[in-house]
């Protein structure tokens, strides 16, 4: 039952405590319809006793309070509405024949009365069945419609009523009925809908100033028979309610007047009981002339205390905003926000701006956000975005160019300036600038690291390109120094062979093992110039004057000549040979993939031990668009710590090392070079004591003669020794 009772009763105690032992003692879905039951009775008391004592020719306003039967069709469950719109019917038809007037108007104004209810009650209500709302603009248009509905369907149906019976005026009942009807639920619907929440905005003694008022000055100027225009001097009384007091207390008031104006109307006295005598009016103008009243009471009243509420409501949602907004800034204690009026002048100074800055907020509110900037930090900024010198010139470059994250020194407390990462952005009302609020980090220290980063990069730069120049330098020198050394050895080496085989006279033998070995060791010599020369050679990019197309297979025949010379004394090696019947194209320096090939085998040869094999396979790969050269061995492998530098100069393992195996090193570090410089690649796998295999993969140039895939085993042949 509380809850259809108007928030100004519930406050008065005895209500209330009547309110609280309803809500314990009757079920949830019978509160409801105790409430609709109570506002049907309400209906019947109240119609019946202003049709009956309203004057003779003024009957048609005796159903002023239909609005009720409005009300409790809102309130009704659906099943029981059907009922409802029956009682409005009997209540509506005995309230008019109260009248005395003829039974066919009775029976004519019962289904009017339905209908009013039917349609005001299907405005107002709202689809999710809840009790209907008067809180917003939306509210507000939905309870002046159901009002002017109403009214209309009064009378149209008064006017209707009366031409089918062939009594009185139909347009006065038409005018009488509609008014009353309209201003009816005008001022009574408001009492039974949710009103804005917010309290009131006057404190306790204005509020009460307030209702001495309306009680002392209404009287006063309805009770006299007086001018009709006196009693709407009350208006400024009840907007006075409506702006400063609580809503429930403003309807509250309004219902209040106008009972009043009703109750003195029907006793003739009032301003609106002489309007026939005092302005030759028919009588049944008096009660428009009443509705009328009721009507401008409601419409100024109500709207006044939608928008109060929405003002309220808006400017709680506000503070609510301000107080979130205000947390986040002060607990952006990282960043530095800083807000100012149009003018520059300084009204935010979070927490964040305090640590970054130095400064206290009472420090600095107040003053132009130029001074935490030294001149020379704005004439830099001026000049970075290409604008004139000047603070508000850049910071109008700043917002129009919508940069984020842009540098800017600030000048902190102590005089020091840091660079911050500051956005700044322009804050509008209505399209008129109302301030400027900066967010900034400072960025210090970042951007010395960074300089630092790019300082040591630059020094690694600097030291790249000087190691590349010595590299170019050293690899200069080796060449021309290897040129010049082979020709002189290579004349040595025939001095040599000349003395050895007694062409320059007769040496004897035991000088002849001295120049032998003089003679191998100058071999060893003219050897490695020759891989200095070839990696020389090969180190000039891009750089293969014999390109040519040749046959692998010829490539690998000519080497495994040079590797196992015929008349050279054998070792116990087999060397096994596999090459495809068709010929394998490959377009390149045919002498550097022969010197690869004569390095690869020669490497197998020696370290593997006697007894070993030795295995070298040519083929295609890669669907014939890769040739592939394989040779295999089973000799002493390679340490796996170690494979990693093999391809380097120079390298040799710690296996080689410990036999004495001779070597320069070199030979790896040649294939690879030839092998990339020919666009292929080159791998190697080895197990210490089980052998190495090494990969080439050379590409097939396109538009060479197409390759087929089957193999030929040629038989194994003695490999002669080391070369």
């Amino acid at each position: 039952m509380a809850s259809v009772l108007p928030p100004s009763l519930v406050r008065v105690a005895p209500v209330e405590a009547a309110a609280g032992l309803l809500a314990r003692v009757v079920p949830p879905r019978r509160r409801r319809l105790l409430a609709v039951v109570g506002l049907l009775v309400l209906l019947a008391l109240l119609a019946g006793v202003a049709t009956g004592t309203a004057p003779r020719r003024d009957y048609v306003t005796g159903l002023w309070p239909i609005a009720l039967g409005s009300i409790a069709m809102l309130l009704a469950p659906v099943r029981a509405r059907l009922l409802v719109c029956s009682c409005v019917a009997l209540i509506s038809g005995l309230a008019v024949l109260l009248a005395s007037v003829p039974d066919a108007l009775a029976l004519g104004f019962a289904p009017i009365a339905v209908l009013v209810v039917w349609a005001a009650s299907a405005v107002l209500a709202r689809s999710d069945g809840a009790r209907p709302e008067l809180r917003t603009d939306a509210d507000l248009r939905r309870y002046f419609a159901a009002a002017l509905l109403a009214g209309g369907i009064a009378a149209a149906g008064a006017a209707t009523t009366y031409l089918l019976v062939g009594t009185g005026d139909p347009a006065r009942a038409a005018l009488g009925f509609g008014a009353a009807t309209a201003a009816s639920h005008l001022y009574l619907a408001p009492l039974f809908l949710r009103l804005p929440a917010p309290g009131a905005m006057a404190r306790t003694g204005e509020r009460v100033v307030q209702w001495v008022a309306v009680v002392v000055v209404t009287p006063v100027l309805l009770l006299p028979d007086g001018s009709i225009s006196l009693a709407f001097l009350v208006i400024p009384l009840l907007a006075w309610a409506a702006l400063r007091a609580t809503p429930a207390e403003a309807v509250t008031q309004v219902v209040g007047v106008l009972g009043l104006a009703l109750t003195l109307t029907s006793l003739d006295r009032g301003p609106f009981a002489d309007v026939p005598s005092r302005y030759g009016l028919p009588g049944d103008y008096r009660g428009v002339l009443l509705s009328a009243f009721a009507a401008t009471c409601a419409v100024i009243v109500v709207p006044l205390v939608v928008r109060v509420g929405e003002y309220v409501g808006a400017a709680a949602a506000s503070a609510a905003e301000r107080d979130l907004v205000r947390g986040i800034v002060d607990g952006a204690t990282g960043i530095a926000i800083i807000g100012t009026d149009p003018f520059g002048v300084i009204t935010l100074f979070n927490p964040g701006a305090e640590r970054l800055l130095g400064y206290r907020a009472d420090e600095v509110l107040g003053k132009h956000a130029s001074a935490l900037h030294t001149p020379e930090a704005i004439r830099d900024k001026a000049a970075e975005l290409g604008v004139d010198d000047g603070f508000r010139t850049v910071v109008e470059a700043v917002v129009g160019r919508r940069l984020v994250g842009t540098p800017i020194r600030f000048l902190r407390h102590d005089g020091v300036e840091r660079t911050h990462a500051m956005t700044l952005s322009k804050l509008t009302v209505a399209g008129t600038t109302s301030g400027f609020v900066s967010t900034s980090e400072d960025i210090t220290d970042q951007l010395d690291t960074e300089q630092a980063l790019r300082d040591a990069l630059e020094t690694e730069r600097r030291a790249v390109e000087r190691l590349r120049e010595v590299d170019a330098v050293k690899e200069r020198f080796v060449s021309t120094v290897s040129h010049e050394l082979r020709t002189p050895i290579t004349s040595i080496v025939g001095y040599l062979e000349m003395l050895a085989d007694g062409t320059l006279g007769v040496v004897p033998r035991h000088q002849v093992e001295a120049l032998l070995r003089v003679q191998s060791n100058s071999h060893r010599l003219l050897a490695l110039i020759d891989d200095l020369l070839v990696l020389s050679r090969v180190a000039e990019a891009g750089i293969r004057p014999h390109e040519e197309p040749f046959d692998l297979r010829d490539a690998v025949r000519t080497a495994l000549d040079v590797v196992a010379p015929t008349g050279q004394p054998p070792r116990s090696l087999q060397l096994e040979v596999t090459l495809p019947e068709v010929p394998v194209p490959t377009y390149g320096d045919r002498e550097m993939v022969e010197r690869m090939i004569v390095n690869l085998v020669g490497n197998a040869v020696k370290f593997t031990d006697d007894g070993g094999s030795i295995a070298v396979t040519v083929g295609l790969d890669d669907g014939a668009h890769r040739s592939l050269l394989r040779v295999s061995d089973t000799g002493i492998g390679i340490p796996i710590e170690e494979q990693h530098q093999l391809f380097t100069r120079f390298f040799r393992s710690s296996l080689a090392e410990s036999r004495a195996i001779p070597g320069s090193g070199l030979g790896l570090a040649i294939a690879q070079a030839v092998a990339e410089q020919h666009g292929g690649s080159i791998a190697l796998t080895s197990r210490p004591g089980e052998g190495t295999t090494v990969e080439v993969h050379l590409p097939v140039r396109p538009g060479m003669s197409k390759i087929q895939l089957p193999l030929e085993q040629r038989p194994a042949r003695d490999l002669a020794g080391p070369t």
